[in-house]
């Protein structure tokens, strides 16, 4: 059976048209199913950690996005458990563990600041075949 790699690659996003705020963008995470991977979005301790808890979406090909995880670490009923999130300092992570090929999704990181500002961290999934 050939192996299907997920290849992720990470882009900054914002909505807001006025926000200052950047997230530099991270390098591609590659991963074949049945590993972990791991995404995380980086802002200042003003955007990400001193309270202001990190959502995370996913929004699978045609569909709506979804919350998979809520207040830095919370699932919503139903996402499986191999979703999980964390939070340290001024920066949020997204792990994914025994990857699957319907994990093959946009992924976006979100934090509120000030109700206003929007940190959008957006990782588009393309899932690729060897032979």
């Amino acid at each position: 059976m050939a192996w299907s790699p997920l290849l992720l690659t990470l882009l900054a996003h914002c909505t807001a048209s006025w926000a200052q705020a950047v997230l530099t963008p991270l390098p591609s995470v590659s991963a074949a199913l049945g590993q972990t991977v791991t995404i995380s979005c980086t802002g200042n301790s003003t955007q990400i950690g001193s309270g202001y808890a990190v959502q995370w979406y996913q929004q699978l090909p045609g569909k709506s996005p979804e919350t998979i995880i809520y207040g830095d670490s919370n699932r919503p009923s139903g996402v499986p458990d191999r979703f999980s999130g964390f939070s340290s300092g001024n920066s949020a992570t997204l792990a994914i563990t025994g990857l699957q090929d319907e994990d093959e999704a946009d992924y976006y990181c979100h934090s509120n600041v000030s109700g206003n500002l929007c940190l959008s961290h957006r990782s588009t999934g393309m899932k690729t075949t060897s032979t």
